[in-house]
């Protein structure tokens, strides 16, 4: 196989833009001549990379793989480079995406915690949904996914090409405003219609929770009353008396040992959840690796949160 880098960084430059005419304006070539480089590199890597039928163009399954290879042999080349020329990539930030809640309530004790493990770690989080991060970590575009896990969701990652480490355990708590005597103002066994707050139809905490409800539907009366994606949103609307909703107990402890939040019904109701932090095994940057040795080091208590 014959491939040359300029190849590799015109594939990553038209997977960033979609657009055969905007990379070549980009890799300062004429879009004919970008053209022929992408044909090139599809006939070295025997593989048809580019679906150009479609308006902007995307990516072939193939591509969609093969871009996580490319972007990763672009940058430990920049990497290199970097370390010929007396660049100081040591302390380089990792990139984690992470769930809304996640970043929000859990991230900041977790990395508190793991640091005292293995020392300083800079980092740069961006929160997403949970749909959004795997995308972002199959293409290649961050260093790591902290995100919730559940073996019955219909999102699921292949655990050679995504590793991942366990690192906490959650439950799902169904949770209402108390009223003046202390009990739930919207108890879930109670004879009447339950204002629910829930999370919206592609959320993926809003699966889990599905899945209990779905055996379970007869014994409720719950009518919809707002929706949103984020655990916080709901936990806000729980706190003005809207109605109840289930809510990660880690992004709810103060309210319910303060008993401005109660449950709203007994355990059998929890939806149990863990959280896990992900990598792409096809990439390869030293920041990573380091972490990630260092992570399989540490006792499995020391890792979860």
């Amino acid at each position: 196989m014959n491939l040359e880098t300029k190849w590799l960084e015109d594939f990553v430059a038209l997977a960033n833009t979609r657009s055969f005419s905007a990379s070549a304006r980009q890799r300062h070539v004429t879009q004919p001549a970008f053209s022929r480089r992408i044909r090139a590199l599809e006939q070295a890597v025997g593989a048809t990379l580019v679906d150009r039928s479609t308006t902007p163009v995307d990516l072939t399954p193939e591509g969609q793989l093969f871009l996580v290879t490319a972007r990763n042999l672009v940058e430990q080349l920049n990497e290199s480079l970097g370390h010929l020329r007396g660049l100081a990539i040591a302390n380089e930030a990792l990139d984690i995406v992470a769930a809304h809640s996640l970043a929000l309530s859990f991230f900041p004790p977790w990395i508190s915690r793991l640091q005292q493990g293995i020392g300083e770690l800079p980092t740069r989080l961006v929160a997403m949904n949970v749909g959004e991060a795997i995308h972002v970590l199959r293409e290649g575009k961050c260093d790591l996914m902290l995100a919730y896990y559940d073996p019955y969701a219909s999102m699921q990652l292949d655990p050679e090409v995504f590793p991942s480490f366990s690192i906490g355990q959650v439950k799902m708590l169904p949770v209402s405003l108390p009223d003046e005597e202390g009990r739930p103002r919207f108890p879930l066994e109670g004879s009447e219609s339950i204002p629910y707050l829930a999370y919206t139809q592609g959320a993926f905490l809003g699966s889990s929770v599905r899945m209990l409800l779905k055996n379970d539907a007869l014994r409720l009366r719950l009518r919809t009353v707002y929706e949103t994606a984020m655990a916080e949103g709901l936990k806000g609307m729980v706190l003005q008396g809207i109605g109840m909703a289930w809510i990660p107990d880690f992004c709810i402890r103060d309210e319910l040992r303060d008993g401005r939040l109660v449950r709203a019904g007994g355990e059998e109701w929890d939806v149990p959840l863990e959280i896990r932090l992900y990598r792409c095994s096809l990439v390869h940057k030293p920041g990573v690796e380091k972490l990630w040795r260092q992570m399989q080091k540490l006792p499995r208590d020391f890792l979860q949160a």
